[in-house]
């Protein structure tokens, strides 16, 4: 009966942290089909509103790293607890914007309370769960965290219709709103006082010059980061290139964004079978490979026609649901004792990457696939590339 009572309670504690992992996909992906109307409400050019993903992910990284070391000196409940009740009041604040410019402003306060959620998720795994265990327990929570990207384009296309675009960021405000309350109810501080007596605030953040310097850390976080900036490529380009090039209507747009959902669920289903028999660094290398070839092969036939963007994508964005856990899982074995400082540098170097292909594909973009699939496809080379630094690193000198 405990042994029942205790897998219970990690089957709860495992879905509240997914849960609180989606608050970064959710914020970004539910008002994609409303980019085109946001504009047009705003009287703003589409180059400015794409900016809003931009700030965001600005705002997210921003967070992140102030978040890790500090959860790792005070805790990770108050971290927690302070970030989302800033999410829900940036929420609110971003559904009465009257500017695109107070847009882009309040997106990054509304970033910085989210990214709490999505780092604080993560080093909760290093307190709560064995080591060995944390690419399973993370390949979980990713699989959890992809009900709200599945959901949140189709949602935010019909409520979009129904209420318009400021009624996405209510709906926001609400789901922080309930995601506070279950912290405060649910959620016990996971990193006692004996667990950082000897942490000084300032020894915490100093973490990040030792892990910046380590070249196997490095590796793992670019890898992680590339692959993702590949995915936000693709979120920032596909509503213009899916709605507007290819003719693809604002409300049905959600289906074809949900392919990627599901593929990345599928992938992250197969990564867990595949950790039983093969070790994670073979995994992330075959992975990292086929979302460079993904990308090699979007950028050759991309523009031709609307499949021929989609099928690529599949490969290129379903990958990052196993390179993630597996990644992060790796860089937790290798800083177990710094559980705070490197998943807040990992997760943040990640949205870094996606902040700046997001960016490129804004300032390139001709109203044709090319810049979206230029970057899609640079990214996944270069996530590939970055592995090859952890085995030049274990190479005898």
């Amino acid at each position: 009966m405990h042994t029942a009572s205790q897998a219970q309670q990690q089957v709860r504690l495992i879905v509240l942290l997914g849960v609180l992992v989606a608050f970064g996909p959710l914020s970004i992906d539910m008002y994609l089909p409303a980019l085109p109307a946001i504009a047009a409400d705003l009287a703003a050019p589409v180059a400015r509103i794409q900016l809003t993903i931009g700030s965001f992910l600005a705002g997210f990284c921003g967070g992140m790293l102030l978040y890790g070391p500090l959860s790792d000196r005070y805790g990770r409940r108050p971290v927690l607890l302070t970030g989302l009740s800033l999410y829900v009041l940036a929420s609110l604040a971003c559904a009465a914007a009257q500017t695109a410019e107070q847009l882009i402003a309040l997106r990054v306060l509304q970033a910085m309370g989210g990214g709490a959620a999505t780092v604080m998720a993560r080093a909760i795994v290093r307190d709560a769960f064995p080591l060995s265990e944390a690419s399973h327990v993370l390949t979980l929570m990713q699989q959890i965290t992809m009900i709200a990207p599945l959901l949140a384009p189709l949602l935010g296309g019909w409520l979009l219709l129904l209420a318009g675009w400021r009624s996405l960021f209510l709906l926001l405000a609400l789901l922080g709103a309930v995601s506070l309350a279950l912290v405060v109810w649910q959620l016990p501080e996971s990193h006692p006082p004996s667990a950082r007596s000897d942490i000084t605030l300032g020894k915490a953040f100093r973490a990040y010059g030792h892990l910046l310097q380590h070249l196997p850390t490095m590796g793992y976080s670019l890898a992680l980061g590339l692959s993702f900036g590949a995915m936000f490529a693709y979120i920032t380009g596909s509503p213009f290139v899916y709605i507007q090039y290819f003719g693809v209507a604002a409300q049905h747009y959600g289906y074809l964004f949900g392919l990627n959902i599901v593929a990345i669920v599928l992938f992250s289903q197969l990564n867990r079978h595949l950790l039983r028999r093969h070790a994670i660094d073979s995994l992330l290398q075959w992975q990292c490979g086929v979302v460079a070839v993904a990308g090699l092969a979007l950028w050759l036939l991309g523009a031709h026609s609307l499949w021929l963007t989609v099928l690529p994508l599949l490969f290129s964005v379903g990958m990052t649901g196993s390179i993630g856990p597996n990644a992060m899982a790796r860089l937790l074995q290798l800083h177990a004792d710094r559980a705070g400082a490197v998943m807040a540098l990992a997760v943040s170097g990640q949205f870094g990457c996606g902040m700046l292909a997001s960016a490129l594909v804004a300032s390139l973009f001709d109203g044709s696939p090319r810049a979206m699939c230029l970057l899609v496809m640079a990214c996944g080379v270069a996530a590939w590339l970055s592995l090859q630094l952890i085995r030049f690193s274990r190479k005898p000198t």
